[in-house]
């Protein structure tokens, strides 16, 4: 009973942490380069994420309820609640101090160093190809931004070129929301599932029904909103003084690459993926156009999250062992 109060406490607090931090930045970038009000931008992001268990299933949500823990060990609940609290804590406190974070990251070294404290070894070569097609996301997504980013520039200007540039621009944005719901967004459902279920082993055998997409759709929007403001001027703001034409190529690019890591059950970070299609289009004018400083969080993301979220996660292990032993 209490790790039940446990999981819902935690996973309320992770999904509104989620909207905080995802959600926030990507509706950052949509408002900035949108005209007119920014709730059909919130709404299409609430809506794809309402949707996105039905759309698409649940394949990345499975891969942290079962891809990352043994199938027999004896407390994957609490090795959850473990993983999900520490990266959880971690990712405020990171933030808190201004250090760039991603939660993707702070869960998966959370849950791998939650097993190792509770005694379980964890799937270390599922983990490693997990976090091989993470890092490679953002070289990707730079990739596919500066090849988008070249041919959106030999587009013929014509009169109607800023309304064509406006839709593109809505269209990627739709796009970009219907992958983070396929792709990243499925960890606040995988923590959700477990919370709701009060365990780990077959919480996401069917895509879970229309009121708990809803209101995790509901308490992510919340967070979005709340930290709008806070994150409006972030990394992916000073990163490139960017046309509307640049941030749809990004977008698109993003997009792009979130999907085809969707197909592999592999969950990637939305924003950094984003961050590296906004230094493909802007880069595609130049190397000059980019302003590398800012695309340095990034790499710290990786340097500082990884490892602190694996030595929070043991600690958190080690201390509910105790406790239980």
């Amino acid at each position: 009973m209490t790790t039940t109060v446990a999981l819902f406490i935690t996973a309320l607090a992770f999904v509104l942490v989620c909207g905080a931090n995802d959600g926030a930045s990507l509706l950052a970038m949509a408002v900035r380069h949108s005209s007119g009000s920014s709730v059909p931008v919130l709404l299409m992001l609430t809506a794809a994420v309402a949707l996105g268990p039905a759309l698409f299933g649940v394949r990345v949500a499975r891969t942290f309820t079962e891809g990352l823990i043994p199938g027999d060990a004896a407390h994957p609940a609490l090795i959850f609640l473990c993983g999900a609290a520490a990266a959880l804590l971690l990712v405020l406190l990171l933030t808190w101090r201004g250090i760039p974070t991603s939660i993707t990251l702070a869960v998966l070294g959370g849950l791998a160093g939650a097993g190792s404290g509770l005694g379980e070894r964890p799937q270390w070569a599922r983990l490693g190809l997990v976090l091989g097609i993470a890092a490679a996301a953002p070289l990707i997504g730079a990739a596919a931004g500066f090849a988008m980013g070249r041919g959106a520039r030999r587009v013929p200007t014509t009169p109607g070129m800023p309304r064509l540039v406006h839709g593109a621009h809505l269209a990627a944005f739709g796009c970009q929301c219907l992958a983070y719901a396929a792709n990243d967004g499925q960890k606040m459902f995988a923590v959700a599932a477990v919370a709701t279920a009060g365990h780990v082993g077959g919480s996401l055998d069917t895509p879970p029904g229309l009121a708990p997409t809803v209101a995790v759709a509901s308490v992510f929007a919340v967070g979005a909103v709340l930290s709008l403001r806070r994150v409006s001027g972030g990394a992916s703001v000073r990163l490139l003084a960017a046309r509307p034409w640049q941030v749809a190529s990004a977008e698109m690019a993003s997009s792009v690459t979130v999907f085809s890591s969707a197909a592999l059950g592999a969950p990637v970070s939305m924003t950094q993926t984003v961050i590296g299609g906004l230094v493909g289009a802007g880069a595609s004018e130049g190397g000059r156009r980019v302003r590398w400083q800012f695309a340095v969080p990034l790499v710290t993301a990786w340097g500082v999250t990884l490892p602190a979220a694996y030595a929070a996660g043991l600690l958190a292990g080690l201390l509910a062992r105790g406790v239980t032993a």
